[in-house]
């Protein structure tokens, strides 16, 4: 089995590279074990001010593998999906505590549980080729994941996040540009430059003033992250456990378009 990520460090900038390029860096549970796992390291290691976080190929990350995860999660038991979910969210948590400025470089498709991690980081520079989507309705699961309804409202407003987050459809890269979810756009031979340009930049500049400037930033979004998150990890648990999420997964082995029940019910 190959690594889950690629880590290198070099002069005060690490990069950590989805490293999974033929599914599209889709994450298993190996892979959100390791990103918190290094992530809460990262919190402790002084040597590193600027984290770059990427993936290998032509996407930087499609979000969780259909059958790694979808299909390993189908008739587990409310406990161990609420344990999953858990998990997802502690990733993004430990990337908000985590001192150091994080930048999403977007090679490519960033989707579902991709937008996530992309979301959760300080900044996000995009080839004009990426496109990206929180598709997590389109699986029959909430919208609500991995902290998106806390922090996409504080980046783009209620509107521009409410449609994302219940449409689940892809945005291209002018547009999440022009929205501001993207910082900035850029040919796709010139991202690699363009982000360690941005990573230096920041490496450079005033440690403590960076870092403070982020544990405020996160603490005046008003509401505790830890209890937003608990909120949605335990929605997302009852949406696994509900017929839409097997209706998703048995269409996918079909290829078929899911057809959903349309009931709701549950509370988080």
């Amino acid at each position: 089995m190959s690594e889950p990520f690629l880590y290198q460090q070099a002069d005060g900038i690490a990069r950590i590279t989805l490293n999974r390029p033929d599914v599209l860096n889709a994450i298993t549970f190996e892979v959100y074990e390791a990103l918190r796992d290094r992530f809460a390291l990262l919190a402790a290691d002084t040597s590193v001010r600027v984290v770059i976080l990427t993936g290998a190929g032509r996407a930087f990350c499609t979000g969780g593998d259909v059958r790694e995860i979808i299909g390993r999660l189908q008739g587990r038991s409310e406990e161990e999906l609420l344990s999953f979910t858990r998990l997802t969210c502690e990733v993004i948590l430990r990337m908000r505590e985590a001192p150091q400025i994080i930048i999403a470089s977007l090679n490519g498709v960033t989707a579902g549980a991709g937008a996530a991690l992309a979301l959760a980081s300080d900044f996000r520079i995009a080839s004009e080729s990426a496109r990206i989507a929180f598709l997590f309705v389109k699986v029959g699961l909430s919208g609500a994941d991995m902290g998106a309804a806390h922090l996409l409202p504080r980046l783009l407003g209620t509107a521009r996040a409410t449609e994302l987050l219940m449409c689940g459809d892809f945005v291209d890269a002018a547009t999440a540009g022009r929205w501001g979810l993207f910082n900035r756009v850029v040919a796709p031979d010139a991202l690699r430059e363009e982000t360690e340009s941005w990573a230096a930049s920041l490496a450079a500049g005033p440690t403590l003033g960076l870092q403070m400037t982020k544990k405020i930033l996160n603490q005046s979004l008003g509401f505790d992250l830890r209890e937003a998150l608990e909120v949605e990890a335990r929605a997302q648990a009852i949406c696994m456990g509900h017929p839409d999420f097997a209706i998703a997964y048995e269409a996918f082995k079909m290829k078929k378009p899911p057809r959903f029940g349309g009931s709701g019910g549950g509370q988080p």
